[in-house]
């Protein structure tokens, strides 16, 4: 299976790549419709939830610079 890459977009969107597939709290699937890349909502201001509509330009602030979390609890 191809590794599935999410880039976390300054002041936007998370951006999903490769093999993945999106599900509910119920587990019922999106349908995608054989996408491979799309945008996921981080912002709240889509109509489109959890999908990105590009509603945060203007309104949502965040310089994604990456960091290491702690160590995982045992």
């Amino acid at each position: 299976m191809p590794k599935t890459k999410i880039t976390v977009n300054p002041n936007g969107f998370l951006k999903v790549e490769g093999d993945f597939e999106i599900v509910d709290n119920q587990g019922n699937a999106y349908g995608l419709q054989g996408r491979t890349t799309l945008g996921l909502c981080r912002c709240g201001h889509s109509n489109n939830k959890p999908f990105c509509d590009g509603s945060h330009r203007g309104n949502f602030e965040h310089e994604a610079t990456s960091f290491d979390l702690p160590p995982k609890k045992i």
